[in-house]
């Protein structure tokens, strides 16, 4: 389960919005990962020979990021010892990659071993922000 303000997340929670920047702690030592995930992915599928972009579900609800060891460690610890929140709700693309960058560098992710993060990239423009 997602957590935001120490809420469960529902769907009726995210009607707004296009994804999420997230925090998810390892409770056996306090590890973390910042993240970013969209509710939605856009797929290229032929219908009819022809090619359309179909939107469906991403798999946020039990997804885990995409760092490896991280993912190594849901796995082998299971996914109870793990604590998943949302820190930002976002309404676009560009401000889910901004605010996920900005709680990164904010908290020094990659100056610490208490973190899973292993490198910073993103490209923002001022016009991809929703805030």
């Amino acid at each position: 389960m997602w957590y935001y303000n120490g809420k469960e997340v529902s769907d009726e929670d995210i009607q707004e919005y296009v994804g999420f920047v997230y925090r998810i702690t390892n409770l056996t030592n306090q590890k973390s990962y910042i993240g970013k995930k969209l509710f939605k992915s856009t797929r290229t599928k032929t219908i009819k020979g022809k090619r359309k972009k179909v939107k469906s579900d991403s798999g946020w609800r039990d997804y885990y990021g995409s760092n490896a060891v991280l993912k190594q460690d849901v796995d082998s610890l299971g996914p109870d010892n793990f604590r998943r929140e949302i820190l930002h709700f976002c309404k676009s693309k560009g401000t889910a990659n901004y605010l996920e960058m900005r709680e990164q560098i904010d908290r020094r992710v990659l100056e610490s071993d208490q973190w899973y993060n292993d490198w910073i990239m993103v490209k923002v423009h001022r016009s991809h922000l929703k805030l």
